[in-house]
């Protein structure tokens, strides 16, 4: 049975998509983006920024669902420039719990994002 996962806390759905849909135990996320929830704009003064915002709007998500970081297998991160693969790296391996096992990710470098943004992150969390 899936189920629609759906937060205030995180930017509604700009597309027929949902925030997320949770299917036995496994949690799949929409891409998200730098949006800001309450306003819809962009939080983009820098890449750390950037990306701290969107691993904000994917915890959120994560906590609606009942999970956290802990409980993510597999990531998914798209780059405006692989130039950015260091500074996004390091935002986002601090969210992770020291020791905890980390998921599987690619990162990828593509022509264009929505709305023009940086980097944008995906995730697949399962709790059994």
């Amino acid at each position: 049975m899936k189920k629609v996962i759906h937060t205030e806390n995180a930017p509604a759905a700009i597309g027929p998509y949902s925030q997320a849909v949770l299917v036995n135990g496994f949690l799949y996320t929409a891409g998200q983006v730098a949006l800001i929830p309450d306003t819809g704009g962009l939080d983009m003064g820098s890449i750390k920024t950037e990306t701290t915002r969107v691993m904000e709007n994917l915890k959120a998500i994560l906590t609606e669902a009942g999970m956290d970081f802990s409980h993510v297998v597999k990531t998914s991160i798209f780059l405006s420039s692989m130039d950015l693969f260091a500074e996004v790296n390091a935002v986002y391996g601090s969210y992770f719990p020291e020791g905890s096992i980390l998921p599987a990710r690619e990162t990828v470098a593509v022509a264009g994002l929505p709305k023009g943004v940086n980097v944008e992150i995906s995730m697949i969390a399962f709790k059994g």
